[in-house]
């Protein structure tokens, strides 16, 4: 086993249906730039609301993948 180095990033995700599609979309957008994503964990949940409607799901994420230095 090699040892190894792993980097944690917050990101905000937002979706108009669902928290999970919201998290859903935060780690799919980051995987298009980052490589070797390795966990994400949900660190909060919110709602954007606007004249008394919810119009967006928020998650924020934390997101590891591997540091190649």
């Amino acid at each position: 086993m090699t040892d190894s180095v792993y980097k944690i990033i917050d990101l905000v995700g937002s979706s108009p249906t669902s928290f999970e599609e919201a998290a859903k979309n935060a780690v799919e957008t980051a995987s298009k730039s980052l490589r070797d994503l390795r966990v994400a964990e949900i660190e909060k949940l919110d709602m954007k609301v606007e004249n008394g409607k919810v119009t967006a799901f928020r998650a924020r994420v934390k997101l590891s993948f591997k540091y190649a230095g």
